[in-house]
């Protein structure tokens, strides 16, 4: 027996998500249709008002609603260092730890040969562009995921923007806080030693 096509559709829809199967679409859709109207109303308002109000800034390309965004816009953060990352999730990742005070670059994605990612695929000619107008900075920091991926993509901004004589740092990779050295695999336990720092 098939499903009514209203609920076929929103299996369908919810499937299109990252990490949804079958099994979680037909759970989330018969969920949906538990709710009460009023909720389903305003879960549909807020993906239709996060799909038209939010952006990417024309600076970071950071996630935001406002151009540029508010991080961007802030003089009181370190105009000298940029963290480049991967996604706008990870800018608010770091923001939360409330450690880093200055501005960011989003990337959009990482290399990946395997999935036809190349360099004008990802927000890297406007990091390029943006590291030539402004003079203020000093340092890029990478904070791209410890990846196959990740680390081609590092070593690929590092080798452009090292010869304008901006100083390149990458974060610290290596055993994670609480963890026993036994259990780690020998590339984490190749960055904890790489990355060690003088006490």
């Amino acid at each position: 027996m098939q499903y009514p096509e209203p609920i076929a559709k929103l299996i369908d829809s919810y499937m299109k998500l990252p990490g949804i199967g079958g099994k979680t679409a037909t759970r989330l859709a018969f969920y949906t249709i538990d709710m009460n109207g009023d909720d389903v109303t305003e879960f549909a308002k807020s993906l239709i008002a996060a799909k038209r109000d939010l952006h990417f800034c024309s600076i970071c390309g950071n996630i935001t609603e406002d151009d540029p965004c508010v991080i961007c816009k802030d003089k009181s953060r370190d105009q000298g260092t940029v963290l480049v990352v991967e996604e706008a999730k990870d800018v608010m990742a770091m923001e939360k730890i409330k450690e880093y005070n200055g501005l960011y670059h989003v990337l959009h994605g990482v290399l990946s040969p395997i999935d036809g990612k190349g360099p004008e695929d990802i927000n890297i000619a406007s990091l390029l562009k943006r590291l030539q107008q402004n003079e203020a900075i000093k340092e890029v920091i990478i904070a791209t995921n410890a990846t196959p991926e990740g680390e081609a993509t590092a070593m690929y901004i590092s080798r452009l923007v090292k010869p304008a004589g901006i100083k390149v740092t990458r974060l610290a990779h290596g055993l994670s806080v609480g963890s026993d050295i036994q259990y780690a695999d020998e590339m984490t336990l190749f960055k904890a030693v790489e990355g060690r720092q003088e006490m």
